[in-house]
């Protein structure tokens, strides 16, 4: 089977094609026909930050092949999407079943890639933002792979006003056609009305700005890996609040939870509520081009992988 890989640290150019064994699943897994992989920010910072080579995981949709000791759910012939942690830019990967959701009927792979993890984190930010009906929301990266469902997904949650936050104007059509009241350019001084919550994506330097757009009692979600640094006083003036947030803990510590956000993904997808953008479909061997899309926020919708 083919593979994407790479030996050392650096942009999308270290990544290549190489031939690797099928892998065979262990007790608890599933090998999977992979059909389409969902490119993220964080793996993509990962291949240029970290000094040791990873796995190239993330999300996958695809067919059972094989089953692992010990799998009673899934058997080979499902459909299934899932979060995985080992080599996913690949033409087989193995899945964790405990880390699967079957595709419904009706569903592509590419739907499934697009709306599932892109989907759990945009729902999740919303969960940890206590987001009310009638509020205002401001999500920031609001054209990326979550931020585009986070800005429908505060809108069918009942927020009275969403305002997308972009690196370029460029995309303001694009997040208009979500459901944004307004969009804003990250560079401008101030991002209109304060916001009662923010869903930060950025971090880094976006983070003072993004504290600052809060009402007095608002809420700043930060669910980025970009890092970043607040000082504690503009937390006091104000009464604001900063919440981080990180899916994996909640797949890990409340699966219940996970999956019934998982059927509620797919309920508003089910009915037109909810409708996940693909940017481009790359195929493998051209999995450079898909990461340097993402590393330069090129993207309006999600970036996907088809080997």
């Amino acid at each position: 089977m083919r593979r994407v890989q790479y030996e050392r640290s650096g942009g999308p150019e270290v990544l290549e094609l190489v031939s690797a064994e099928v892998p065979t699943p262990g007790p608890g897994e599933l090998l999977v026909r992979v059909e389409a992989v969902g490119v993220t920010l964080p793996v993509v910072r990962k291949v240029r930050e970290q000094r040791e080579p990873i796995a190239l995981g993330g999300e996958v949709a695809g067919e059972v092949v094989a089953v692992g000791e010990g799998v009673e759910r899934y058997a080979p012939g499902y459909r299934v999407t899932g979060l995985v942690f080992g080599h996913g830019y690949a033409d087989y990967a193995v899945l964790s079943a405990d880390m699967a959701s079957p595709i419904p009927d009706g569903a592509s792979a590419v739907d499934a890639v697009a709306l599932v993890r892109s989907g759990l984190v945009a729902l999740g930010a919303l969960h940890a933002a206590s987001a009310q009906e009638g509020e205002s929301a401001l999500i920031t990266a609001a054209a990326s792979g979550v931020g585009h469902l986070a800005v429908q997904l505060a809108r069918v949650r009942g927020a009275a006003r969403v305002v997308g936050a972009v690196s370029d104007l460029a995309k303001a059509d694009f997040v208009q056609q979500l459901g944004a009241d307004d969009v804003v350019e990250y560079g401008r001084q101030t991002w209109g009305p304060p916001a009662d919550y923010v869903l930060d994506a950025v971090g880094g330097d976006l983070l003072t700005p993004a504290l600052a757009a809060l009402a007095p009692g608002g809420r700043l979600v930060a669910y980025s890996s970009g890092g970043g640094v607040i000082q504690a006083y503009d937390l006091l003036v104000g009464a604001k609040s900063v919440i981080g947030f990180q899916m994996a803990r909640i797949a890990q510590k409340q699966p219940d939870l996970y999956e019934h956000w998982r059927q509620e993904l797919w309920q508003y997808f089910a009915s037109g509520q909810l409708r996940p953008a693909v940017h481009a479909e790359f195929p493998l061997e051209e999995a450079a081009a898909a990461h340097a899309a993402v590393e330069h926020r090129a993207n309006l919708g999600k970036v996907v992988l088809i080997p």
